[in-house]
């Protein structure tokens, strides 16, 4: 091994979170994670638009119970959703210093209300098992799959669905209705 080589590798063993050496031996998964209650979710950072602290929101009549309204990020109408009522959790003090990730899902840009961020964390891809009938308080509709770094678990989440399960599953049902 040429001595560049080795010392790349020491850098990117060095700069991976957990610090495994191993984590080179598989692909790496990157991930925003944040906290809801006592437990940490992670989004995918290529879904990450950009963090900010919780901006002015317009409340919109007749929407969801989760959906907090809306809010112009640089010309761009996005709706918010407050994770923690969407999840089932109990409502939140809400401060200046809460803060909105703002991801891309579905080509639609949209705004996430969570307790805290904490980091960008990398996961080998082996270290991220299904979700398991065994996860309480998020349906598996939410969840990707929960990875594993050293002591800790955090919940991967399969953003497509966190706005969008609803609204299909409530338009199957008057599609349904309408041709009965």
């Amino acid at each position: 091994m040429e001595p560049n080589e080795n010392l790349l590798e020491q850098t990117l063993n060095a700069s991976l979170t957990g610090g495994e050496e191993d984590l080179l031996d598989g692909q790496i998964v990157q991930l925003v994670s944040f906290q809801l209650e006592d437990v940490e979710y992670g989004i995918e950072i290529l879904s990450v638009h950009e963090i900010l602290r919780i901006p002015a929101i317009t409340r919109l009549p007749n929407t969801p119970h989760f959906i907090k309204g809306v809010l112009n990020l640089r010309g761009n109408v996005i709706p918010v959703v407050d994770v923690r009522e969407r999840f089932g959790f109990p409502k939140a003090v809400l401060t200046d210093q809460s803060p909105v990730i703002v991801i891309e899902s579905e080509d639609k840009l949209i705004g996430l209300l969570v307790d805290n961020v904490s980091q960008v964390l990398r996961i080998r891809e082996n270290n991220i098992d299904p979700p398991s009938v065994l996860i309480e308080g998020v349906s598996e509709e939410y969840i990707k799959g929960v990875g594993r770094l050293k002591e800790r678990l955090i919940i991967i989440l399969n953003m497509q669905n966190i706005l969008f399960a609803d609204a299909e599953t409530k338009d199957r049902k008057d599609k349904a209705y309408i041709k009965a």
